[in-house]
C-alpha cells in the first residue's frame, strides 16, 4: 500500500505499507507504541500523527501543518513529529495514496524548504505575515496539481 512519511525536518519518504498490518507498520514509523491518531483534512486522504507528540517533545512538523491547513483551507494547530499519509476508502479505511495527492505532498514539501530557505536571506515580519506566505504558497501548489 502506497503511503508517504514526512518527517520533521520536511523531507518525504516513499513507504510500501504492508495490506495486513499496516495500522502496525504505520505506529512505527510515527514512533508510537500506542493507537496513532488520523487527521482527516482531504476527503481522499489520511494524515496519521503521533497522538502525544507535542507533549512529549517531538519536533514541529511544518510540512504536514502546511499540508493539512492547504487541504482545509485555513490555518490549524500544529503538528508534531513524523507523519504518514496515506489513502483513504469512501467508508474511512486507509488504503494507497494515489498520484495526485502524492503530488500535492511533495510539491507542499518543496515549496516548505524553499520558503524557509528565502526566509534566512529575507525574515517575515511577524509569525502571522509568515503563516500568511507560506499558506498562500502550498494552496497554489495544491490547486496546481488537481
Amino acid at each position: 500500500m502506497r503511503a508517504l512519511l514526512i518527517a520533521p525536518a520536511g523531507t518525504v519518504t516513499e513507504l510500501d505499507l504492508p495490506e495486513a498490518g499496516e495500522r502496525s507498520a504505520i505506529r512505527d514509523h510515527v514512533g508510537s507504541t500506542e493507537a496513532v491518531d488520523q487527521g482527516l483534512y482531504h476527503p481522499h486522504a489520511l494524515l496519521h500523527v503521533h497522538g502525544n507528540g507535542q507533549s512529549i517533545g517531538l519536533d514541529s512538523n511544518l510540512t504536514a501543518w502546511a499540508l493539512a491547513s492547504a487541504w482545509r483551507g485555513m490555518p490549524l494547530y500544529p503538528v508534531h513529529g513524523p507523519v504518514v499519509v496515506t489513502g483513504r476508502t469512501q467508508d474511512g479505511e486507509t488504503s494507497s495514496l494515489d498520484d495526485e495527492l502524492a503530488a500535492h505532498v511533495h510539491a507542499v514539501a518543496q515549496t516548505v524548504r524553499e520558503t524557509r530557505e528565502a526566509w534566512q536571506a529575507r525574515p517575515p515580519t511577524s509569525n502571522e505575515t509568515a503563516v500568511r506566505e507560506l499558506l498562500a504558497y502550498v494552496a497554489r501548489d495544491v490547486s496546481a496539481h488537481r
